[in-house]
């Protein structure tokens, strides 16, 4: 019954892809807020060139703030460009899901539209436009096939769990955690935030080796790439073999998991596209149109083992 499931779920899970929103032209001469959660990671510094290099080949006037990971930073960005009204719109990339019923229905007030992009948010769908990112527990649940598939649904894991509170980490938790709840054998044994820091990944994984043996952490279940390349260095300071002695499955694909990837070091990691400019932009210019618009705009994302793999896809 086992390989039955699996087989289901790897079938299943692997061949689903979320189709891209359809890219429109527009948006030129427009002011748009943006609000950053920060740059914790690689994947988090790409997505935000990404969406620069957008708005300057759109010839949008994007007012970038970047919050350092505070919520009261984002906040305090979005009531200034309120209170100046000098901005058509403002997209949100949100630290955390709750605290945002005020600002958002501040911004509604001042006729302000608000694109939501990555992190989701708990408020009234009413207070946005809509929201584009990834689909984060499928992310969870591609990894978990991949871990299930891998080792037969026989594993002990240690969990490296993104910022408490965020979409993100909620969401690939669910994810991941559903689908190892099918297979009795598959434990999470250990499971600490890491912040989707590299260097926190790194200290957290040192303390899940000291406070276990080795010998029983079959996978690293890393909520992105940057915790799990810091668990790989603390796996080789320990003496073992990343990828090998310790599995280690991520989301992100950033440049740096596809040399640990080619290396051997890492086994497996879940794209998150950083390519959400364009959409959230269409959705701008259509809400300013008049168009009505679905309250979430997926962004696809696939699991990949290698550097080549992922080539051939982009």
């Amino acid at each position: 019954m086992r390989f039955i499931k699996l087989g289901l779920l790897i079938c299943l899970l692997l061949g689903f892809v979320v189709p891209m929103a359809q890219a429109q032209d527009g948006g030129e001469g427009l002011t748009i807020g943006f609000s950053q959660i920060g740059s914790e990671s690689a994947w988090r510094t790409a997505f935000t060139e990404a969406v620069k290099a957008e708005a300057e080949a759109r010839g949008i006037n994007l007012l970038f703030s970047d919050a350092q990971q505070e919520q009261e930073n984002q906040i305090a960005a979005m009531r200034a460009w309120i209170a100046q009204g000098d901005v058509d719109a403002i997209v949100l990339a949100p630290v955390v899901e709750s605290g945002w019923d005020d600002v958002l229905q501040e911004a509604q007030d001042a006729g302000i539209p608000v694109v939501i992009v990555d992190r989701n948010v708990d408020s009234d769908p009413d207070l946005f436009v809509t929201r584009v990112s990834s689909d984060f527990v499928h992310e969870g649940r591609l990894a978990a096939a991949w871990l299930v598939q891998a080792t037969s649904g026989q594993c002990n894991i240690v969990e490296l769990q993104g910022t408490v509170g965020s979409a993100a980490a909620s969401d690939r938790q669910t994810g991941f955690n559903e689908v190892i709840a099918m297979f009795p054998d598959m434990k999470i044994i250990r499971s600490e935030t890491g912040n989707f820091v590299r260097t926190e990944g790194k200290q957290v994984m040192e303390s899940f080796l000291s406070a276990e043996d080795p010998a029983n952490i079959c996978a690293v279940w890393a909520h992105n790439d940057d915790m799990a390349i810091g668990a790989i260095e603390a796996i080789k300071e320990a003496g073992l073999v990343p990828g090998q002695d310790i599995l280690i499955v991520s989301v992100d694909a950033i440049p740096d998991i596809f040399d640990s990837l080619d290396a051997g070091e890492a086994n497996a990691t879940v794209e998150l596209s950083p390519f959400m400019g364009a959409p959230a932009f269409d959705a701008v210019v259509a809400h300013l149109n008049g168009e009505e618009l679905p309250k979430w705009i997926p962004v696809a994302g696939k699991l990949y083992t290698s550097r080549a793999a992922y080539d051939a896809d982009h």
